[in-house]
């Protein structure tokens, strides 16, 4: 096994930031809470391939809403990997929980980005049977998997990222 990364939370300032963004104003004690609770991903078993990130707050989904969830995580991984984030396999058959954007994806070099590399999840509860899903707090919701990746022989990227979604576009 290759040990290439770590996870960490990012700083109450920046996740009060995407909580706020998330869920709108709240109390700073309400938030200072949810924030002291996160717990970092962690593999279930010594053969799990994937890293089980937990809820932070209690998650009701009838079918078809959406959720945008500050994870409070974020990952430091050696050049050359990328953290492939997946919905929990469970919560995938039950209720047809559904990414967003499909599969997140987690550059190695968005952990030194102004926002703190802090990973952020959209989530629709896809339900065909009229099932809500009720998640409580802690519930591990979505899993990373650690995979290389490799580049063309003539490659040229030199810009360097500063941002989440849409940053590698700007010019």
């Amino acid at each position: 096994m290759n040990r290439i990364g770590q996870f960490y939370k990012v700083s109450f300032q920046q996740f009060e930031e995407g909580w706020t963004d998330c869920f709108g104003k709240e109390v700073r004690e309400a938030c200072q809470a949810v924030y002291e609770k996160i717990s970092l991903p962690r593999r279930a078993t010594k053969g799990s391939a994937g890293y089980d990130f937990a809820l932070p707050c209690p998650v009701a989904l009838a079918p078809g809403e959406t959720i945008k969830i500050p994870t409070g995580i974020r990952v430091r991984m050696e050049e050359g990997w990328l953290l492939a984030l997946f919905p929990r396999s469970g919560l995938g058959f039950k209720y047809r929980m559904q990414m967003n954007n499909t599969v997140g994806i987690v550059d190695s070099d968005y952990y030194g980005s102004d926002n703190e590399g802090h990973i952020f999840a959209k989530i629709t509860n896809d339900s065909n049977e009229g099932l809500t899903m009720k998640l409580p707090a802690g519930t591990a919701f979505m899993q990373g998997i650690f995979l290389p990746f490799g580049i063309t022989e003539d490659d040229q990227a030199e810009a360097e990222r500063n941002g989440g979604f849409g940053s590698t576009d700007r010019g």
